[in-house]
């Protein structure tokens, strides 16, 4: 097994505490529904507001790849982490003024997608193989860690201070991060470029060497779109999108359901809050999971399954007041979240270093796009179907991803 340097996992921290910040600053709107809608706000129209910033997200998420790709990890994390710390800090000048806070949720997301890009770039530029489905599924751990810090911060401050409380730890956070990953932060080897095959000038038949062919070859490899080989790229796109959805309704109406069943604001976020943690757990053993089978695609289609049945048994739960509301979301919460590393090491090992960036990228633009309309989306649909009606609804989409899941991995390693 190759060894991995102490360096990587210092990369590795500090890329989960950055993508962690970008996550509180993308989940706290939603966190801030309860508050809009006893303020006036349609549960439709605080849904709308709260996904303001992942539509600011898929609008730059593929470009921040593109630039990463170019000019690496490190100045990508830490100049949008700054440009984050100022579009949350107008949100907080923004104050109740809705209008003006969309416009800076907008801005917020579009800066934090650099996070998401760039740290699961640097991620697997630094460990080999063997060890990647473990560090990116600790990566991955930054998603729900984000959402826990989120889930037991933002609603208890808003209802107790109002919006701009909400909003001093992720203008906080996000500048202590971009100094930390400044410093602290170093891009790992970057591939050769493409260049034609030369011929050896010590070979007297004047015919390319073999260390000259598989130079070229491993570098050809390296640089050609992976778009175009196959479709393999294509259907995990696919795949996630679908899978998505069910993480980012949990996520942004969990604690509207549970205070809908009598739960306080504060004991829901509580709870939501427990619940990301322990999905945060469960990506770092299905990471290692995967390692250990050799395989993230097989691992992969059997949470698509279980996710379908949490769902469906989210909406029994809810059609039926059973009491165990507590415990499903849990479990729910941590196997919908559970895709993620599995999906996002597929795509990066299948794009190559040359490609990951802006496949990573086009990964989350295609996820953020699905979960933009979860807001507006499942809000509308909960005001028509109820809860019961819309768990079932979102249960069904990991059944259609089931058949898009490819049958073996592919990697350019």
């Amino acid at each position: 097994m190759v060894r991995t340097p102490a360096r990587a996992w210092v990369v590795l921290a500090l890329g989960v505490l950055a993508q962690t910040a970008g996550t509180l600053v993308v989940t706290a709107p939603a966190l801030l529904i309860p508050y809009l809608h006893a303020n006036g706000l349609s549960l439709a129209q605080a849904g709308l507001l709260a996904s303001a910033p992942t539509a600011g997200m898929v609008l730059t998420l593929i470009a921040w790849g593109a630039v990463t790709d170019r000019i690496g990890e490190r100045v990508v994390i830490a100049v949008g982490l700054v440009l984050t710390t100022l579009a949350v800090a107008g949100a907080w000048l923004a104050g109740d003024d809705t209008l003006l806070l969309g416009v800076a949720f907008l801005a917020a997301g579009m800066t934090s997608a650099s996070t998401n890009a760039a740290s699961g770039r640097v991620v697997v530029g630094w460990f080999p193989k063997e060890r990647r489905g473990l560090a990116m599924g600790i990566r991955q751990m930054s998603q729900p860690l984000g959402v826990t810090l989120a889930a037991v911060t933002v609603p208890q401050l808003a209802e107790a201070s109002g919006i701009r409380s909400a909003l001093v730890l992720p203008v906080l956070l996000c500048a202590v991060l971009a100094v930390s990953c400044a410093f602290g932060i170093a891009d790992p080897p970057r591939p050769t470029r493409k260049r034609s095959p030369t011929a050896d000038t010590s070979n007297p038949t004047g015919a390319t060497s073999a260390t000259s062919a598989t130079s070229t070859i491993s570098t050809t490899g390296a640089t050609t779109n992976p778009y175009r080989a196959t479709g393999f790229l294509w259907r995990i796109h696919a795949v996630s999108i679908l899978l998505v959805v069910p993480q980012f309704t949990l996520s942004t109406y969990g604690l509207v359901w549970l205070v809908t069943l009598g739960w306080s604001t504060s004991a829901a976020g509580l709870l939501v809050g427990a619940a990301q943690f322990v999905g945060a757990i469960g990506r770092i053993l299905v990471g290692s999971w995967s390692d250990h089978v050799g395989s993230r695609v097989g691992p992969l289609r059997v949470v698509a399954v279980s996710a379908a049945v949490v769902m469906a048994v989210l909406a029994l739960v809810d059609v039926a007041h059973l009491p165990a509301a507590a415990v499903v979301l849990v479990v729910a919460t941590s196997v919908t979240v559970a895709d993620n590393g599995l999906a996002y090491t597929s795509v990066a090992e299948a794009a190559g270093p040359a490609w990951s960036g802006r496949a990573l990228g086009a990964q989350n633009t295609g996820q953020f796009i699905a979960a933009s309309v979860v807001g507006p989306g499942i809000g509308a649909l909960v005001g028509l179907v109820g809860f019961a009606g819309s768990f079932l609804l979102v249960a069904a989409l990991p059944v259609l991803a089931l058949p898009l899941v490819p049958r073996a991995d592919r990697s350019h390693d």
